[in-house]
């Protein structure tokens, strides 16, 4: 059995994590998912990796899953884990903000690209960008409380570590990711981290759209960590 410790991307609800949880218990796993009150411009890049660390507590055979911005927190996170799964995740070089990321990694060309290339307009949307394949119940638990919006201030604040912590990495991706295109992921993973990104279906919110297929390979992780 593994502890999945799971960080929410931008707004920090727990509950983008709700469909996942149950499917990981089933599997035979313990499920943490972390909230941020990342709303709170109070809160920055510390403090989100403080609080994972507090959902972590004393526990042992932690991984730990990063979901879109979240990747900025994980390799601040200074408890030791045993793996580190980057979901659609923002991949940080140290010193990088997460302002930076976006310009220095064409984040906004690959998605205005990928558009294009579907027929789409280009326009962001949450609907066309997030919320396209969630199921009727998905979109539910994704609205039975009121999105956060993330504060500014860890926008601008540098991922503050000097490398990746040794222990397996791995990058995971929703094939049908339209924010971060898969292509622009694959690249990202190989260039930053040196290591082949793996792929499952789903899009930005695989979480909540393919909640058995990320558990799936979750599971499959723990067995090799």
């Amino acid at each position: 059995m593994a502890t999945f410790v799971l960080i929410p991307g931008a707004g920090g609800q727990a509950t983008y994590w709700a469909l996942l949880v149950p499917e990981l218990q089933r599997r035979g796993h313990e499920a943490v998912a972390v909230d941020i009150a990342e709303d709170d411009p109070a809160l920055g890049l510390p403090e989100y990796a403080r609080i994972v660390e507090l959902a972590i507590g004393d526990r042992r055979q932690v991984i730990l899953v990063a979901q879109s911005l979240a990747g900025f927190t994980a390799p601040m996170v200074a408890t030791p884990v045993s793996m580190i799964v980057l979901l659609n995740a923002m991949i940080p070089v140290p010193g990088e903000t997460p302002g930076q990321w976006f310009e220095g990694t064409g984040a906004g060309q690959a998605r205005l690209a990928a558009d294009q290339a579907a027929g789409r307009s280009g326009e962001f949307d949450v609907e066309t960008h997030f919320l396209h394949d969630l199921s009727a119940q998905a979109r539910a638990v994704l609205m039975a409380e009121p999105p956060r919006q993330p504060a500014d201030t860890a926008f601008g604040q540098p991922c503050a570590f000097r490398r990746w912590p040794d222990v397996p990495l791995r990058v995971l991706i929703g094939a049908g990711d339209r924010f971060f295109p898969a292509e622009f992921q694959r690249r990202l993973a190989e260039d930053r981290l040196g290591i082949e990104a793996d792929e499952i279906d789903g899009g930005h919110l695989v979480a909540l759209a393919n909640p058995a297929g990320l558990a799936d390979q979750l599971h499959a992780y723990a067995a090799k960590a």
